[in-house]
């Protein structure tokens, strides 16, 4: 049984993935680790869910190193199994969004002092409960799923750097993609749609949300690099945060102001509803655009998704 498994995206980050695999040696002896107490893997791309499998079954910490989808690959193979409940997560930001990083107190260390830096003050972290949604009843949700102009947006994006558009080794790169995305899409708006959710008082309500810009759904307080749509978001208290997003001006609300101090409380209370959710069901139209902690989720998902409570596991996270 090893302590810490670490699996590794060798392409996220411009392949940073490979620098921190050369390190780690160094990294774990300078701790007093021994060779037998870890092991690391770069993840495959055939076979990746029984790669995971068996590290979960192997080590006492699980530690993804790469973006949002890196982690959220293991975190779908947690639920419904005895994991959940023995292995910490950890996780190495290494993508363009990296929201559950920023969340977990991880990014910041990582801008300021540097992955090798990051990885040390990882190991001796503390693991805080951490709630995991299921999408259709398999596909695990961390972060945030949302259809509409946004999730466009990241479908385009993949598309771009899918066919060789750009390059997209570097964040600044990758985000000045997201804001041309943007302006090209900006007139987006839902096809007919309809939704229904379970309150947090066990009510059922029900909404054509057709012609809305956006509707999001949060685990975590950050969406989309780091905003934050969200009025008092928890991460551990079995509830969603829903925000509809009705015109253009609401959503570009959320972005500039829902960090700012104060303005952004008063924008997400008054003018961003955030309903707290239990369980939710969509209907969408055919080719919808749908995404999946900052993953394109559209046309792999069916029209109906139905978002319920899946699990809850220990995250390795910093203080503030």
């Amino acid at each position: 049984m090893y302590k810490f498994f670490f699996l590794i995206n060798p392409i996220s980050g411009g392949a940073q993935g490979k620098v921190i695999y050369q390190f780690l040696p160094e990294i774990m002896a300078s701790l007093n680790y021994s060779e037998e107490q870890w092991r690391a893997e770069f993840t495959r791309k055939d076979g990746q869910e029984d790669q995971i499998r068996e590290a979960l079954s192997h080590t006492e910490t699980l530690i993804a190193v790469g973006g949002d989808g890196t982690v959220s690959a293991v975190l779908s193979q947690l639920i419904g199994t005895e994991y959940a409940k023995t292995v910490k997560i950890g996780l190495i930001p290494l993508g363009t969004g990296n929201d559950l990083a920023r969340v977990l107190n991880l990014y910041k260390p990582y801008v300021d002092k540097g992955l090798l830096f990051l990885v040390r003050r990882l190991l001796l972290a503390e693991a805080r409960p951490f709630d995991i949604w299921k999408v259709n009843g398999h596909i695990a949700f961390a972060n945030y799923f949302s259809g509409g102009i946004d999730a466009r947006i990241a479908h385009d994006f993949n598309n771009a750097r899918a066919s060789g558009k750009f390059k997209s080794s570097s964040v600044v790169v990758n985000k000045a993609q997201y804001v041309k995305s943007f302006f090209a899409d900006r007139s987006y708006k839902l096809k007919p749609s309809k939704m229904s959710f379970e309150s947090r008082h066990g009510d059922t309500r029900h909404y054509d949300i057709s012609g809305y810009r956006t509707v999001i759904v949060g685990n975590i307080p950050s969406f989309a690099s780091g905003t934050n749509p969200f009025y008092k978001s928890d991460m551990a208290d079995g509830l969603l945060e829903l925000v509809c997003v009705r015109n253009l001006a609401q959503f570009l609300l959320a972005f500039a102001l829902g960090n700012v101090p104060a303005l952004g409380t008063l924008v997400k209370r008054f003018c961003l509803r955030t309903h707290k959710v239990r369980s939710l069901h969509f209907e969408f139209s055919d080719g919808e655009f749908l995404q999946l902690d900052g993953e394109d989720l559209s046309g792999k998902a069916g029209n109906h998704i139905d978002i319920d409570y899946a699990c809850r596991v220990q995250i390795l996270a910093l203080g503030e």
